[in-house]
């Protein structure tokens, strides 16, 4: 019983931990050393990892575990998930956010909206993130939640690549506070034209700084 609770404990720390960016793509996680760090035996460690990974939040190699590793095939194919879904799940969490939720956007938004002048790539980075996860966490359906948070990887991949480009920065706060605008309206039609429309914008700009950076090396 200790083991399966200190499993279910730490597979929840660390599912958390990803999904809310605390984890970057150079991270390694090694069973041995958490377990070390965390004072319990290696096989729940191992466990809860193993779970991580095949939940498609974290990916074994022979160094322990990463986030990950996404090709240009994997990420256009991500893109086409996000159409898919993202759209119905912003119109459900236009209807379905609490006023704590929608407080939370609105600070996140505006601190967006302050990296604009700053330049400030980590709160850019840490204010999308939260109203990413905040808008998401509003939604009634918990499995479409869940599924769209297991390819949080390749958004923050996209991101990560994307948001120290001028043109991007733009694009991705403005589509933010046009989405805020419809979830406070609690307009479900509009959040999800408008979510398609921030999916596309960012598939275009990753295409656009990849096909930038081919040529620079080309």
């Amino acid at each position: 019983m200790a083991r399966q609770n200190h499993r279910t404990r730490i597979y929840q720390s660390f599912r958390t931990r990803i999904q809310h960016g605390e984890i970057g793509p150079d991270d390694r996680l090694v069973d041995t050393v958490i377990a070390t760090e965390l004072g319990v035996s290696r096989m729940p460690v191992r466990e809860a990892l193993m779970q991580l990974a095949s939940e498609g939040y974290l990916e074994g190699t022979s160094r322990g575990f990463t986030l990950p590793s996404l090709g240009h095939a994997r990420i256009m194919e991500i893109f086409v998930l996000r159409r898919l879904l993202e759209p119905h799940a912003a119109a459900l969490a236009a209807q379905s956010h609490t006023g704590a939720q929608l407080e939370a956007m609105t600070e996140a938004v505006a601190d967006a909206v302050q990296t604009l002048e700053t330049g400030d790539v980590t709160l850019f980075y840490r204010a999308s993130e939260i109203f990413r996860n905040t808008w998401l966490a509003s939604l009634p359906n918990g499995e479409l939640r869940q599924t769209i948070m297991r390819y949080l990887a390749q958004v923050q991949s996209v991101r990560l690549a994307t948001m120290t480009d001028s043109q991007a920065h733009r694009v991705i706060v403005a589509g933010q506070q046009d989405l805020l605008d419809t979830f406070t309206r609690r307009d479900a039609v509009g959040a999800g034209e408008r979510m398609l429309r921030f999916v596309l914008e960012a598939e275009q700009s990753y295409l656009r700084l990849r096909q930038a950076r081919g040529s620079a090396t080309g």
